[in-house]
């Protein structure tokens, strides 16, 4: 018996059937020094998601009205009538109350050719000069002419802004702003 532990000993293991290796777990200071590190990552990055997220969907937003506005314009060439963008609750007739956020809808004559569905709450789309419908002619140009502006109702993630121009010409465009006078309803 002496000769195998003797053996076993040469070979690195001291009883037969267990080896030398040692279990490794982490410490508790280990541990605490991670979630720090995690913490103060977490602190880093949670507002500069909710910035990304802010950022992207201002975005659509804009991307959306812009779409629409040239949908109208290309419509009203297209058809040889006119045709009008126009805020809308309803999602089939223009509203005169009410404003941009709650939707919008392309329209010519009474057929609805684009709906928009209404914004997510705590965003704004507001016009300028208090425009609730913006016509196209079959040529082309717009008779209204406009700016809308899509903001945080509240900006406390961040003060971006989309700014939507409709030109008399009927040409859009969306500039990003960092204003952060989102007018109030």
């Amino acid at each position: 018996m002496i000769c195998r532990l003797e053996r076993y000993a040469a070979q690195g293991s001291t009883v037969p059937g267990r080896s030398r290796r040692r279990q490794r777990a982490f410490t508790l200071i280990e541990l605490m020094v991670t979630i720090a590190v995690l913490a103060v990552l977490m602190g880093i990055a949670i507002p500069s998601f909710s910035e990304f997220s802010l950022s992207s969907r201002l975005r659509s937003y804009g991307t959306s009205l812009v779409a629409s506005a040239q949908l109208a314009r290309s419509e009203a060439i297209k058809r040889n009538r006119d045709v009008t963008l126009c805020m809308s609750a309803n999602g089939t007739s223009c509203a005169n109350s009410g404003s941009w956020e709650q939707g919008w809808i392309v329209l010519q004559g009474a057929t609805v050719i684009h709906q928009q569905q209404s914004l997510a709450a705590g965003y704004r789309v507001t016009a300028v000069d208090d425009v609730t419908s913006i016509a196209f002619r079959p040529s082309g140009v717009g008779a209204t002419q406009t700016t809308l502006r899509i903001c945080r109702a509240s900006p406390s993630a961040g003060s971006q802004e989309r700014v939507v121009t409709i030109s008399a010409t009927g040409r859009t465009s969306v500039e990003k702003t960092t204003d952060g006078s989102c007018p109030s309803a």
